[in-house]
């Protein structure tokens, strides 16, 4: 399969590179700098400008770009970048993917989205079917889910990918855990009660190639482990495999000065299912946070 991909240079879209390469299939990375590579190709989604030409030798289009919503504390002028990082990119590839002649429409976009749809779950399960909650991160998912319409009224496949929180020792949540974890300095985020929608790193990838091969799974789908866990339950089982004490909680308060914005978010319970996952007959190679967190580790 011929795959387009954006953000290939990002945490899960290196690691998606790899497995995808290493099954066989052919790569095109779209990169905002000049291409240094046979397999790159420019664009500039800040200004919609993306060759229809690159666009329709791909059989799938894999849209993973946005800025990193932990990377730095948050304020308005990085919510905005967070925001725009994935609406222009996202609305630059359905549109030009509805641009071109029926023919030459790949067959299949799947475009990032995140949990984060769901806002402040309290403890409350939530499946695909579930509304759009409230908060920052919430209202951006629903501006990017909605930004690959064009793409879907062209009768183009769309899968919208609501990511949960992707373990693995080199990224996400869990890497900035790791040293204080070993120090014996952390613990529980708050009150440690809100539900974390965690998955394994393995399971995410095996799950994005899962979706590229399902022709029958179409709209959002959960991109989480089949079993969340509260807060103070991940914390708990990371110090066990690290044999580690976890006995200095975390204030809301500390999270807030350190954070910014972002900490509301860190707060916020998502007790997210992977229903449609589970429907289409995908299998979990980690179906528990103990084998999850361990794979991580290991890794």
């Amino acid at each position: 399969m011929r795959i387009l991909m954006a953000g290939a240079s990002g945490f899960l879209g290196t690691r998606l590179v790899d497995l995808l390469t290493a099954d066989g299939h052919e790569v095109t990375r779209l990169v905002r700098r000049p291409p240094r590579t046979a397999d790159e190709r420019q664009w500039n989604p800040s200004a919609a400008q993306l060759d229809p030409a690159v666009v329709a030798a791909a059989d799938a289009v894999v849209n993973l770009a946005g800025a990193g919503v932990g990377d730095r504390r948050w304020n308005d002028e990085y919510k905005r970048i967070i925001r725009s990082s994935r609406v222009d990119t996202t609305t630059t590839l359905a549109i030009t993917i509805a641009g071109l002649p029926a023919a030459d429409r790949p067959q299949v976009m799947l475009n990032s989205s995140a949990v984060g749809w769901y806002g402040d779950t309290g403890d409350r399960a939530v499946e695909e079917d579930a509304p759009a909650g409230e908060g920052f991160l919430a209202d951006v998912c629903r501006v990017w889910e909605a930004a690959t319409r064009p793409a879907e009224d062209a009768d183009v496949r769309v899968v919208r990918m609501r990511i949960g929180l992707p373990l693995h020792r080199d990224g996400g949540m869990l890497k900035p855990q790791l040293l204080p974890m070993r120090l014996g300095i952390s613990g529980k985020l708050g009150g440690g009660r809100q539900w974390w929608p965690w998955i394994s790193m393995e399971d995410w990838l095996r799950a994005a190639l899962f979706l590229l091969d399902s022709d029958d799974v179409a709209g959002p789908v959960n991109m989480v482990g089949p079993a969340p866990v509260t807060n103070a339950e991940f914390t708990r089982e990371l110090a066990r495999q690290l044999h580690r004490p976890a006995f200095m909680p975390i204030p809301a308060l500390a999270l807030k000065v350190v954070l910014g914005g972002f900490a509301v978010e860190a707060l916020s319970s998502s007790r997210v299912l992977p229903s449609v996952l589970t429907k289409a007959g995908f299998t979990y190679r980690h179906p528990d946070l103990r084998s999850a967190l361990h794979a991580a580790l290991e890794e």
